[in-house]
């Protein structure tokens, strides 16, 4: 271990860690439960709605952020029947007593009457009831559940008339309750998933959960300094759950390899120490590699210039990072503590199953592998252009693909009371449920030349005809003269999201605002709302990707350089990871955008990507991408190094971490694939489409593509430094050999 120590870190960390070994395990202890204390007690800050935001809509919120007017939570019930209108004695009935239920609540404020206020739908066959709730509105979701009753004994009490709710309390107390439930069953799913996974990998019980009990560790961690780090750059609220996706994925990985390697070694003969080394000095190297390369890839979602991306980062690097050291640092002191005692709870007729492994091995691989590698390795070409061309093809649907800031009919599966009642709402009150809004703030609001200019606004926004309907939901204006902000809501024609109420949004913004409020003087204006916050989200996106971009694949080439020395490898990871994320995206887009299989994920199609998700997938995939081609590679040098020619040392490499590699990805799959089924469509989007993309980096990519291209290449993968040093013959073909060094750190791969 010691001489090994001075040929490479991860070597040096693991010989440490070896001989400290109740300092680094009592270590890694006292920092998980300081950094969960530590976040416990400062708490996570999360992003307010307008730091979330971009642009103009941004500017509007931030104004009545800082002016500190805070709204109450607003509600609707849509009272509605198929048979009867809104002049019929039992319908009136229905209203009636609707609003006596609510003042009887003592919760409601503002509560208007739908016949006074105009709000009665266009065919008279739907009423509105719109209120607010007393209180603040933060907590409205926790206190809304009376009204929810109220509502559900007038619509008992009235046949034939539904009687239904939405709004901001009642939608909040929904995802809340909805999104608490969803991620305790990602966590009580996947985690058992990945121990079972181990348990038939390792054929142990210990062995298996060492690399969970340290991810889910690392995970504890990561939150605990996320909580902290948070009050200086806050994060979105599920900033959480991408660091749980990330942590046990990686996490598990990197100790899964390190462990694997160890035993291999082990099998092989070695003794205690040594197999430590060997470990240490391949996939130790590896999986410092691997995660930095990851890191470095989340990195760049920085450059976006968006706060949401920024809390991603932040989060995903702090739970790689961690699960990284702990891989190489607190992993090997527990191997050495336990020795062959990792094998404790070996499960029956395990180490027959391990014995036939070894010999497989030693015979150069399964049946499954050693079929499909050899006819790779004797038709390379056939081999790239039919997995390329398979490739190709599962991208083609991305050239279509379109983003949006998903709506909540969107977001939210259509079975839904909630959904239901919301699209019910929208065909009846067109442009009523998402208005725009537009904010002005004056020093002098209540001037004369302030109220001329709003005045004027609403004038020329009617004169436009892309007013939703005027007569049931006109033009709000709410005036706070402290704080000198005017907020004027302006129902748009159209759904809310479609062509029309785009044209409309686009309407105010360059005509009806420049040449009214625009020209008040010394007077800020900003145009906000739901439609206006996606549609800039959405502009600032496309500014963004392109330098995240580059930006990635630019650092990702150099890391892949310094630890290959081999430009040609390194152009190879970039090309065969575009090739994985392009399939990716076609696969999302044709099952989530038009539907082509939804019913095989339990989903609907909803005609859009969630606007955050390309980019966040493609800085995700091509950081976990690495994992497989690092640890593979590393190994087809090791067997080169070695002194195999090249398509010798990539079939054996490939044999080698066959194993691995398919624990590794089956376990990324079924974590990917919990969040998969998850309620919300965002999360089942970026499930679906992250374990589609690791399925096939596992065995298209790595099985044909990688030998495929590198046997073409031939000696053209490696430096003219290394194939200086290596003496080219097969181990066992009675040539001088160059020496085997992997015991000693100078091999930095393997797994």
């Amino acid at each position: 271990m010691q001489d090994q120590g001075r040929r490479n870190l991860a070597a040096a960390l693991g010989g440490w860690s070896a001989r400290h070994r109740k300092t680094a395990v009592f270590g890694w202890l006292l920092f998980v439960v300081l950094a969960t204390v530590i976040g416990g007690a400062a708490g996570q800050k999360q992003l307010t709605t307008a730091q979330e935001g971009v642009g103009d809509s941004a500017r509007a919120l931030q104004i009545l952020q800082d002016a500190n007017i805070t709204r109450p939570a607003s509600e609707m019930v849509l009272v509605h029947s198929a048979t009867q209108t809104a002049d019929a004695a039992q319908f009136h009935a229905t209203v009636q007593d609707l609003l006596t239920a609510m003042q009887g609540t003592k919760l409601v404020q503002n509560l208007h009457d739908p016949y006074a206020a105009g709000l009665i739908s266009a065919d008279k066959h739907s009423a509105l009831v719109e209120f607010d709730m007393t209180g603040d509105e933060k907590t409205a979701a926790d206190r809304v559940q009376p009204i929810l009753d109220a509502v559900a004994r007038v619509d008992a009490a009235h046949p034939g008339i539904s009687v239904d709710e939405f709004g901001d309390a009642s939608g909040n107390r929904w995802f809340n309750n909805t999104l608490g439930r969803d991620f305790k069953h990602a966590e009580w799913t996947a985690v058992p998933l990945a121990l079972g996974i181990l348990l038939v990998a390792f054929g142990a019980l210990l062995a298996a959960i060492l690399p969970v009990l340290l991810a889910l560790t690392a995970f504890m961690a990561a939150l605990g300094l996320l909580g902290a780090l948070s009050h200086l750059n806050p994060v979105d609220s599920s900033a959480s759950s991408v660091m749980l996706l990330m942590g046990l994925a990686v996490g598990v990985d990197y100790c899964l390899f390190y462990l694997r390697r160890e035993r291999e070694e082990r099998a092989a003969g070695r003794d205690r120490e040594t197999a430590l080394a060997v470990a240490a000095a391949t996939s130790g190297r590896s999986v410092l590699v691997s995660g930095l390369t990851v890191m470095v890839a989340m990195a760049g979602m920085f450059l976006s210039g968006m706060h949401i991306f920024e809390g991603f980062a932040l989060a995903t690097i702090l739970v790689v990072a961690i699960a990284m050291l702990g891989s190489v640092t607190v992993l090997p002191a527990l191997l050495s503590m336990l020795g062959d005692k990792v094998e404790l709870g070996r499960l029956p007729g395990a180490k027959r199953r391990a014995a036939r492994r070894a010999k497989r091995a030693e015979a150069g691989g399964g049946l499954l592998w050693n079929a499909t590698l050899a006819k790779v390795a004797a038709h390379p070409r056939t081999a790239l252009l039919g997995a390329a061309g398979f490739l190709i093809l599962l991208a083609a649907p991305a050239f279509g693909m379109h983003t949006a800031k998903l709506t909540i009919d969107q977001q939210v599966p259509q079975n839904v009371p909630l959904v239901q009642t919301y699209q019910r709402i929208a065909a009846a009150f067109p442009g009523g449920a998402s208005p725009a809004v537009v904010v002005v703030k004056d020093a002098d609001i209540q001037g004369p030349a302030a109220q001329a200019a709003i005045t004027a606004f609403e004038q020329a926004a009617a004169r436009t005809g892309e007013l939703g309907n005027p007569q049931s939901d006109p033009v709000k204006v709410m005036v706070d003269q402290a704080a000198g902000v005017a907020q004027i809501n302006v129902p748009l024609a159209g759904n809310g999201t479609d062509a029309a109420s785009v044209h409309a949004l686009d309407t105010l913004r360059t005509e009806v605002v420049p040449q009214t409020l625009g020209k008040l003087p010394g007077a800020q204006v900003a145009v906000g709302g739901e439609l206006a916050f996606g549609l800039d989200f959405n502009h600032q996106l496309g500014h963004s990707i392109a330098p995240v971009f580059v930006f990635v694949l630019a650092v990702t080439f150099l890391l892949m350089l310094g630890a290959f020395r081999s430009p040609v490898i390194a152009a190879t990871a970039i090309g065969l990871n575009l090739l994985s994320v392009g399939a990716a995206y076609g696969v999302m887009t044709a099952i989530f955008q038009h539907g082509w299989g939804a019913a095989l994920v339990a989903t609907h199609p909803v005609g859009a990507i969630e606007s955050w998700l390309p980019l966040f997938v493609f800085v995700v995939l091509f950081g976990l991408s690495m994992d497989y081609h690092v640890f593979v590679v590393s190994r087809i040098k090791e067997a080169r190094e070695r002194g195999m020619d090249t398509t010798s040392a990539v079939m054996h490499g490939l044999r080698c971490a066959a194993g691995a590699v398919t624990s590794a990805a089956v376990i990324m799959v079924a974590v990917f694939g919990v969040f998969g089924t998850l309620s919300m469509q965002d999360f089942k989007q970026l499930g679906v489409g992250l374990a589609v993309a690791v399925a096939l980096d596992a065995t298209v990519i790595r099985v044909l593509l990688l030998p495929a291209v590198m046997v073409l290449l031939g000696e053209r993968n490696w430096s003219r430094a290394l194939r200086r040093r290596i003496v080219v013959g097969r181990p066992d073909s009675g040539q001088p050999q160059a020496e085997d060094r992997t015991a000693v750190g100078v091999v930095g791969g393997g797994h």
